[in-house]
C-alpha cells in the first residue's frame, strides 16, 4: 500500500470501563429471532439528513452503516470548514427478549489521497444512553499517500460493556475525519479523507457479542 500510515496510541478499549473478571462462557450465538435497529436521530456535518444508513446483517453477528457524504478535506476546492468532518448516531437497538448485547469490534474503511507532508485522522467514540462518553479511539494516517483505507477498534472480552438487561437505551456512535495540510502547500493541493460509498461498497461494520440475560426469580 502505498504512502504511510501509523496507528494512534494503543487501543485500549471499545468501550474502556473497568471491569475485574469477566466469563468468556456467557458470550453465546446471535438470538435467532432478527434485531432491528431504528435511527433515532442523525447529526453531524459528516452525515446530512439522507446521507446515512443502517442495516443488520442476516445472521444478527453486525450490523453496517453506510455513508454517501462524509469527506473531509483541505486545500484547493475545499471551504475553511471542510478539515473536520463528524458524525453522530443515534440509534434504537431492538433487542429479542432475554438477549443483551455488546460491540465487540468496528472496522471502518474509506478512501484517502494525502500530499506528502500532510497528515490525517479517523475517530469514534461509544456509548449508551445515561453513561459517560468513552475516550476517543484514534487511528492517523500521514502522506504521500493515495489509497484505500482501513482501521479496526478492538474489544478484549473481559472489556467488553453489555447494554443494561431490560431497559432500552439508545446506542451512540460518535466518528470524526480529520486533514491536514501538514508542510504540504495547500494553495496548490488538496488532500482528503473520506468514509463514504457511491455504490454502497464500502460500508463501517459493527461487531456484535451476545449473551442471555438472567431469567427473573420468581
Amino acid at each position: 500500500m502505498p504512502g504511510g500510515l501509523f496507528a494512534g496510541a494503543a487501543i485500549a478499549a471499545l468501550f474502556a470501563t473497568p471491569m475485574s473478571t469477566f466469563d468468556a462462557s456467557v458470550i453465546v450465538n446471535p438470538p435467532p429471532d432478527k434485531i432491528v435497529i431504528e435511527v433515532a436521530t442523525v447529526n453531524g456535518s459528516g452525515c446530512p439528513a439522507g446521507t446515512a444508513a443502517v442495516a443488520v446483517s442476516p445472521d444478527n453477528t453486525a450490523f453496517t452503516v453506510t455513508y454517501s457524504e462524509y469527506l473531509a478535506q483541505v486545500g484547493v476546492g475545499s471551504k475553511p470548514t471542510d478539515f473536520r468532518k463528524n458524525c453522530q448516531l443515534n440509534l434504537i437497538v431492538h433487542v429479542p427478549q432475554g438477549f443483551t448485547y455488546a460491540i465487540a469490534s468496528a472496522d471502518y474503511r474509506g478512501y484517502a489521497k494525502l500530499e506528502s507532508g500532510a497528515t490525517a485522522q479517523q475517530k469514534a467514540s461509544y456509548y449508551f444512553q445515561g453513561s459517560s462518553q468513552t475516550v476517543p479511539i484514534i487511528h492517523n494516517f500521514k502522506g504521500a499517500y493515495n489509497d484505500n483505507w482501513q482501521s479496526t477498534d478492538r474489544v478484549d472480552v473481559a472489556a467488553l460493556v453489555w447494554a443494561p438487561c431490560g431497559e432500552r437505551r439508545n446506542f451512540n456512535i460518535n466518528t470524526e475525519l480529520r486533514v491536514n495540510a501538514g508542510t504540504s502547500d495547500p494553495s496548490k493541493t488538496n488532500s482528503f479523507m473520506a468514509m463514504d460509498s457511491t455504490d454502497g461498497d464500502i460500508n463501517t461494520v459493527y461487531h456484535l457479542a451476545w449473551k442471555e440475560c438472567p431469567k427473573p426469580r420468581t
